[in-house]
C-alpha cells in the first residue's frame, strides 16, 4: 500500500477524534499544536543548539532581478536539526496537521482540495502570491 492521500488522513483523523469534535475544542488544539511546533524549533536553538539565529537586515533592493533577490535573501538559519531535534520537530507538525485536518472536519472542508487550490494560486500568481 502506498502513501496515504491528504483525504485518508482527513478520515482518519475523522474516526480517531472523540473528545475533540466542538469547533471551539478543535481551534484551541490546533492553536496549542502551532505553539508546540514553535517551541520545538525554539528548543533545538536554546537547549540543544544545533541551529542557530543571525538575523539582519535583508540585503533587498526594488532594482534587484528576482534571480538576485533569491540569491541575497537570506534564512537567517545556520545549522542543521540534530536527529533528535528534527524528530521533535516533526512530531508536533504531526499533531498540527492532526488538528488541522480535525478543523477541516469540522468545517466540512476537504484539506486536499485546499492544497490543490492553494497550489493552483502558486502557480499562476508566482512570486506575487506571498507578497
Amino acid at each position: 500500500m502506498g502513501l496515504p492521500t491528504l483525504h485518508q488522513f482527513q478520515e482518519q483523523v475523522s474516526e480517531l477524534l472523540l473528545r475533540h469534535r466542538s469547533l471551539l475544542d478543535v481551534l484551541s488544539k490546533y492553536q496549542q499544536s502551532n505553539a508546540a511546533v514553535n517551541r520545538s524549533v525554539v528548543k533545538s536553538m536554546t537547549e540543544c543548539g544545533c541551529i542557530q539565529v543571525h538575523t539582519s537586515k535583508q540585503p533587498y533592493t526594488p532594482e534587484m532581478t528576482l534571480e538576485e533577490a533569491k540569491s541575497a535573501l537570506e534564512t537567517h538559519k545556520d545549522g542543521d536539526l540534530c536527529e533528535h531535534c528534527l524528530e521533535a520537530v516533526k512530531s508536533e507538525m504531526g499533531k498540527n496537521l492532526f488538528y488541522l485536518s480535525a478543523l477541516c472536519n469540522v468545517l466540512d472542508i476537504d484539506l486536499e482540495t485546499i492544497v490543490e487550490e492553494e497550489s493552483r494560486k502558486c502557480s499562476t500568481l508566482g512570486l506575487f502570491k506571498m507578497s
